[in-house]
């Protein structure tokens, strides 16, 4: 079965096959860590564990690595502003050096992680700071410098854009609002609008390099690192749509024209945003929402997983919480199907794995995958023991924690509940179908699900 994914650089859906056969390597562009990583952002790296467990699911191995930035993200896609981190630093009351800077990084990348285990997102074994790789930025820059690819301004070393006739391939290689050009221009030493800082110089607090203290650019750090790991070709490269027009526009540019090699990723795959209905959250606006904001309202972090899955990665989603309430709702009722199965563990249903395998190949099309979870689960035709492997076997690609399940012995049911209950049992002996489906409704309203079995009435939590 073909595996096919939407290419950002194509704009078009295409077969996917790796460089090296059964290796895919893959880049995921990590966050900037100087504070906690809100919802919005978590959606990219719901989505990079869904491909890389899709690839793996498709027989592939996967390489795959995420950079950590912990220097040089400017606050501007002007490349003016604070350091992102320096902020972080100041808004902590912290002194400014390199010390104090690993330090804060060193504990927002810890509740990062601590996002991605309670999201079930398999870590990637390769994560590295950018701090640790300024030997890589530094002979990167050389190299374009070496190319006739720089100039020197007062604020730092810049790519020259004039001078790559296809720049801007990702996004089309034109401009059209006046705006993009004004949000990138602000610095009057540039030679053209999009030309970026690939060092940035910085007396106070920085690191030595051959053109004089500073940061490397936010962008050259994504380079530098993916080169050295992942080669001067590889497979895919994923991040959030906002990285298009600047940062991955950027790393191409500085990739290509440093080794000749085109192209520099082969797929380039975007998820879109979190629409909160109002502002886009901003972590350096402060107006954001962290995972643990949902817990406040009795909302699982695999319910926000679950409700991303139920839309395509591509499409925008509103983040309101009567649908999160609802996604929650949606998925206890999926794990107490799934608990009902028994312990025993059967044989996969492979018509049902066909089709599974059919929709998340095909461009990660998880929304379709999940009607097959849903059908399998109410399939009368196929045993509990074989739902059970079933639902385990997709599992490894939705992440939805079926295997971690343990049914409750005791459940409280309320006397409103219980009274409601005997009522059902009532009707249903009086075979008032019609009352008994009424009664049903009421004991959901309330929260709890109630399903007919052999040994009578059998009452769970929604």
């Amino acid at each position: 079965m073909s595996v096919k994914f939407y290419n950002t650089l194509s704009r078009k859906k295409e077969n996917f096959s790796p460089i090296h056969k059964k290796e895919v390597r893959m880049y995921t562009c990590g966050p900037t860590v100087y504070n906690y990583t809100h919802i919005g952002n978590l959606r990219a790296y719901v989505f990079a564990d869904v491909l890389q467990k899709t690839l793996e699911y498709s027989g592939y191995e996967v390489k795959r690595v995420m950079n950590i930035t912990d220097i040089g993200h400017l606050s501007s896609d002007a490349d003016s502003g604070d350091d992102k981190m320096t902020k972080g630093l100041l808004r902590e009351g912290k002194e400014l050096n390199l010390k104090n800077m690993r330090g804060l990084a060193e504990f927002y990348t810890e509740k990062f992680k601590e996002d991605l285990n309670k999201l079930n997102i398999k870590i990637p074994s390769h994560i590295y700071f950018a701090s640790d790789h300024i030997k890589e930025d530094t002979e990167l820059i050389g190299k374009l410098e070496e190319n006739k690819y720089t100039y020197k301004t007062n604020d730092g070393i810049y790519f020259d854009t004039s001078k790559m006739p296809d720049y801007g391939v990702l996004w089309g290689g034109k401009r059209e609002r006046n705006e993009d050009h004004a949000r990138i221009a602000e610095n009057k030493e540039k030679k053209n609008p999009e030309d970026f800082a690939l060092w940035k110089f910085n007396e106070k607090i920085g690191f030595e390099s051959p053109w004089g203290k500073g940061f490397p650019g936010w962008h050259i750090e994504c380079s530098a690192m993916s080169l050295k790991f992942l080669g001067e070709q590889f497979d895919i490269h994923t991040g959030g749509i906002d990285l298009i027009p600047t940062h991955h526009t950027n790393e191409i540019a500085q990739s290509e024209c440093a080794t000749g090699k085109k192209p520099f990723v082969r797929f380039w795959m975007h998820n879109e945003f979190v629409d909160t209905g109002s502002e886009k959250m901003s972590k350096s606006a402060g107006n954001f929402l962290k995972l643990d904001s949902l817990s406040e309202k009795n909302i699982s972090p695999t319910t926000y997983r679950f409700w991303l899955l139920m839309a395509s990665y591509r499409t925008k989603v509103n983040f309101v919480w009567e649908a999160l309430e609802g996604a929650e709702t949606a998925l206890k009722r999926l794990f107490n199907l799934y608990l009902e199965l028994g312990d025993e563990i059967g044989q996969i249903h492979h018509e049902s794995q066909h089709k599974f395998k059919g929709f998340i190949t095909d461009d990660l099309d998880t929304p379709r995958a999940l009607t097959v979870l849903w059908d399998v689960l109410k399939n009368e035709s196929i045993s509990p023991a074989d739902k059970k492997a079933t639902v385990l076997d997709f599992d490894k690609v939705l992440g939805l924690g079926f295997a971690d399940l343990k049914e409750a012995k005791e459940i409280s049911i309320p006397e409103e509940v219980s009274k409601l209950i005997k009522a059902r049992e009532e009707a249903r002996k009086n075979k008032d179908f019609q009352k008994s489906d009424e009664l049903r409704k009421e004991i959901n309203y309330l929260g709890y699900e109630i399903k007919d079995t052999g040994d009578g009435q059998k009452v769970s939590r929604i």
